[in-house]
């Protein structure tokens, strides 16, 4: 998760291509995937912003290889296909429990039930799944992010579905849309209220979300415009895990399709989510990162898609 985990809580040397959207490929959900033709770009920020122990910097000259990535982060529906064909149970459902926001949770298990220290708007909720993301009595919208999966459960829905989970490197780089070294997918300003873009806390966290962005929770993963290489919800809405392990330093000289460190403790996420605030988080920006264990589970982390060029 991104506040803790299970246990305790220049120029380019390439112009940026234009996107070119699959057709078909071996996998049900492949007219939703895009090919980029990858290239050389400027990853990592130095916009005053980011969090020292993020590693957000140094900027430094990243080239990727072409490669495929969902426009959108998997859906409940999806999940839901995987489940249903493999008999997958996540870790969530194994631990019998996940963590909820603390404004979906209702007395007394909202005063009552264990919280993570440091971030005590995580409620540990007993029969919290993916199926159930708000507790044993709800359950999930077809068309919004699924969420409550670790990295694990994510690799495993991606090994069924011919795919696998991005780099960090392609992450950035799909979720940039084209521009070098903005703040946000479309550029510098970030509109809040009816004029939103992306779906974050909008009020006074973590007490009163507004919801003027049109949400409280999840959006559908189509919600807002996309990006210049045509992704949604790159910032916002939930964190996306990605393939490589964390760690804060990075190499400043030119570096080609980059996978990160060997091992580690805990796994990449990017993007932030429908509880990222510029009060504490500020992390729904392209070059914003955090880490989280590879079993930890949440109702505001899921993933998207990626795939070798060759593979489709």
């Amino acid at each position: 998760m991104a506040e803790g985990d299970r246990r305790a809580l220049g120029r380019l040397d390439q112009p940026i291509p234009e996107k070119r959207r699959a057709t078909d490929g071996p996998a049900a959900d492949a007219s939703r995937m895009l090919l980029l033709d990858g290239g050389t770009f400027l990853m990592g920020s130095v916009d005053g912003q980011a969090h020292p122990a993020d590693g957000e910097n140094p900027v430094r000259p990243v080239r990727l290889s072409p490669f495929w990535i969902s426009a959108t982060s998997v859906s409940n529906d999806e999940f839901a296909a995987f489940v249903n064909s493999t008999g997958y149970t996540t870790d969530a459902e194994r631990y019998g429990w996940s963590f909820v926001f603390r404004l979906f949770v209702a007395e007394p298990l909202r005063s009552s039930a264990p919280r993570v220290s440091g971030a005590e708007w995580w409620i540990q909720v007993e029969g919290a799944s993916w199926n159930h993301p708000m507790g044993a009595n709800s359950g999930p919208i077809g068309t919004h992010p699924v969420v409550h999966v670790s990295w694990q459960d994510a690799t495993a829905y991606a090994q069924w579905s011919g795919g696998r989970l991005p780099s960090e490197a392609e992450w950035e780089y799909a979720a940039r849309g084209g521009l070098e070294q903005a703040v946000y997918p479309w550029g510098n300003d970030f509109p809040q209220g009816r004029h939103a873009k992306a779906n974050i806390f909008e009020g006074t966290f973590p007490v009163h979300n507004t919801a003027e962005d049109g949400y409280a929770g999840t959006a559908p993963v189509d919600a807002f415009e996309p990006n210049g290489f045509g992704l949604y919800n790159t910032v916002g809405n939930v964190w996306e895990w990605t393939a490589d392990w964390f760690s804060i330093s990075h190499r400043t000289d030119l570096s080609s399709d980059p996978s990160g460190p060997t091992s580690g403790r805990s796994k990449v996420i990017r993007g932030g989510s429908y509880l990222c605030h510029d009060s504490y988080c500020n992390r729904f920006r392209v070059s914003a990162r955090t880490a989280a264990s590879a079993d930890s589970s949440t109702g505001n982390v899921g993933f998207r898609l990626a795939r070798e060029s060759v593979d489709c």
